[in-house]
């Protein structure tokens, strides 16, 4: 579920910081994987009266987020440039203005609807109970000037194997073709190797020339597996040995 997204950069995984908070127990995280990764369940952002909305498809694609780290630790990944680390609910905003921004071939459960959803009040209380906010799909965090430009983290979608997790960015267009969704990847690559991961997958659409260059630039290798869709294109899937 790559986003879009038109970064360049030399950030190499040797400049990334990644805090000690979330330095792994390795023996936990694999008995972890045995009894059945940690999962965190999203709800819906809507709350009750948008039911359908948890039945999406978006609803199902993000499901879950597998812990990385000790249980309930809060995520710092750094670099040269950028924090990553969890949303706070006043940054909402910005996850709006992100579903506003996505590209017309994106399927329509992941822009705003006719009716104007997702609200700001509704991101806002996704982000104050939704853990994938914190331990997962971590907010970016530029240090200089102290905004918030989008996300990068790891999702358990369901589409790869057991353990192997999804890599997922997207970050605002006033900020495309600066390297930082590859400094951000490059932290999170860190992060899940660090934390015992062996394989990654990425997905993005086929015309998103953007993340895929990224995808590459970070050593993901398309595969042959692909899922294709009539009306928005085909899903290519990405992996990537740590």
């Amino acid at each position: 579920m790559t986003a879009l997204s038109c970064p360049r950069s030399g950030v190499s995984a040797q400049q990334v910081n990644v805090s000690r908070r979330v330095q792994p127990n390795v023996r936990r995280f694999k008995a972890t994987l045995r009894d059945g990764s940690r999962l965190f369940r999203m709800s819906s952002v809507y709350g009750r009266r948008h039911a359908s909305w948890h039945d999406s498809s978006f609803a199902r694609e993000m499901v879950a987020v597998m812990t990385v780290g000790a249980p309930g630790s809060e995520v710092l990944l750094e670099t040269s440039r950028l924090l990553l680390r969890p949303w706070r609910v006043d940054e909402a905003v910005v996850q709006r203005e992100l579903w506003t921004e996505r590209d017309p071939r994106v399927p329509p459960h992941r822009r705003i609807d006719a009716d104007g959803h997702p609200t700001v009040a509704e991101l806002e209380d996704s982000i104050r109970t939704n853990k994938v906010w914190s331990t997962g799909l971590l907010a970016v965090e530029r240090k200089a000037s102290r905004d918030v430009i989008g996300y990068c983290g790891l999702v358990d979608s369901g589409r790869g194997s057991v353990g192997e997790p999804e890599l997922a960015f997207e970050l605002l267009r006033r900020v495309w073709r600066q390297g930082y969704a590859t400094e951000a990847s490059l932290a999170v690559l860190e992060w899940a190797r660090s934390s015992g991961y062996e394989r990654l997958w990425a997905t993005v659409w086929d015309w998103n020339t953007a993340s895929r260059r990224v995808l590459a630039k970070v050593g993901f290798t398309e595969t042959d597996r692909k899922e294709v869709d009539a009306v928005h294109g085909a899903t290519l899937f990405t992996t990537r040995r740590l």
